[in-house]
């Protein structure tokens, strides 16, 4: 038995474990109610507000890079009052939901594993512990409800922003009038596909901040432990995010679409 004694689990795996245990502790706590609404509210002005301006700058580069190769090839076809349709059912179904949570991942994640790994290596949670308040309580699940709710706002914003540049551009750059545009996208764009765009960021944004949190709460070995638990985060959230794109978009899309057949008739 001296094995079992010696025996030491990957760090990975630990972590892994943890944030299972930490996620479900946070949504029980906030089914329960038990949740810091001020720390809340501080935690959704930076996931939401602060957060607006990179999301929609990216939002409309990539719609107005999309609507360059979109129409581009579309013309030859003839299909020009398609390309509304095509542009929004990528960016709803897919490029604004996927591209605003890594953002997400990139600016919020990495600042929640930062600073909750900052206040374990210094011993600030065990200081709350003492102080009688519950750090899950009152660091983690305000962090993790504040993305679960500003997600799917950003991820509207952000489609809305998407639309907006490519019909700028497709009408001052290549004669495409903006009507045209709309009225394909308007065809196309089903209310199930926002609803599923926004499933999609509420899934995300709780799993960026899950995994965040808990790669920061159990973060050791000082400095070095604090720079290796971030960047473990970003890494692992960005990866969770195109896996779970995928078995989220097989679910919810499955057989034969006919979403454009309006736009091409």
């Amino acid at each position: 038995m001296d094995w079992v004694d010696s025996f030491r689990p990957p760090k990975y795996l630990w972590r892994t474990l943890a944030a299972l245990v930490l996620g479900g502790e946070v949504m029980t706590r906030i089914l329960q109610g038990k949740v810091h609404w001020r720390n809340t509210l501080e935690q959704l002005n930076i996931v939401g507000p602060k957060s607006l301006g990179v999301c929609l700058l990216t939002s409309a580069f990539i719609g107005m890079v999309f609507t360059i190769q979109f129409i581009r090839e579309f013309a030859k076809l003839g299909l020009t009052r398609s390309v509304g349709g095509v542009l929004g059912l990528a960016l709803s179904r897919e490029l604004t939901p996927v591209v605003t949570c890594i953002i997400l991942a990139g600016r919020v994640g990495s600042a929640f594993a930062a600073e909750l790994g900052t206040m374990q290596v210094s011993e600030q949670t065990d200081s709350l512990r003492v102080l009688g308040s519950d750090p899950v309580d009152y660091l983690i699940s305000p962090r993790v409800l504040a993305c679960m709710v500003a997600a799917p706002i950003l991820n509207v914003m952000c489609f809305c922003m998407g639309m907006a540049a490519s019909c700028t551009l497709a009408e001052v750059v290549y004669g495409v009038s903006c009507n045209v545009i709309l009225d394909s996208a308007c065809k196309a764009v089903a209310a199930w596909d926002i609803i599923t765009s926004c499933i999609k960021c509420w899934v995300f944004g709780t799993t960026i901040a899950t995994v965040s949190c808990s790669w920061g709460y159990t973060t050791a070995g000082g400095a070095k432990g604090v720079g290796e638990s971030t960047t473990s985060a970003v890494v692992i959230s960005l990866v969770l995010i195109f896996v779970l794109d995928f078995f989220l978009s097989y679910l919810f899309f499955q057989g034969q679409g006919d979403a454009l057949r309006a736009c091409v008739g």
